[in-house]
């Protein structure tokens, strides 16, 4: 991975730098592939496949296939241009990424799958100095932690 997540203060420019590389690796400007981009433009943190279907279905101008929906998500993965997460709900989750470096990770609830994404500049220390010990070129990470939201703990209570 060559970027890493993007914060809302620099999706526009992410949206702009994905078409540019779709541009110059020779990918014509799909409708499908277009709305995906400006479908993920608009999140805050990452979002499914399916969920990207369903609200590009819902507020589309004209219908989306859900194999076009992945056929997009996958040429932007396989560019580079997007995150695949896994965080354990069995459906892989996108998020776009940044070559700025500029990146957040993931704390999931393991009992209502709320999402939340969150920054710690000491774990990104952590982290850079791990890799300076490992015998790997480490060109990225990311962190996913379990456990559970204050809600559903304080239910559990």
């Amino acid at each position: 991975m060559s970027g890493k997540h993007v914060h809302s203060a620099t999706r526009a420019v992410w949206a702009q730098h994905a078409r540019d590389i779709l541009k110059r690796r020779g990918y014509s400007r799909g409708g499908a592939r277009e709305a995906v981009i400006d479908f993920l433009d608009r999140q805050q943190c990452a979002t499914s496949a399916q969920d990207i279907y369903q609200a590009l279905r819902r507020g589309g101008d004209r219908p989306i296939a859900m194999a076009s929906v992945y056929r997009s998500l996958e040429a932007l993965h396989r560019l580079q241009l997007v995150q695949r997460l896994d965080v354990g709900h069995g459906e892989g989750l996108y998020e776009p990424l940044a070559a700025t470096g500029e990146h957040h990770h993931h704390v999931v609830c393991d009992k209502c799958d709320r999402i939340v994404p969150f920054e710690d500049e000491e774990l990104e220390q952590a982290i850079s100095q791990l890799a300076d010990r490992v015998p790997f070129e480490v060109a990225g990470h990311e962190v996913v932690l379990h456990g559970r939201c204050p809600d559903c703990r304080d239910a559990r209570r």
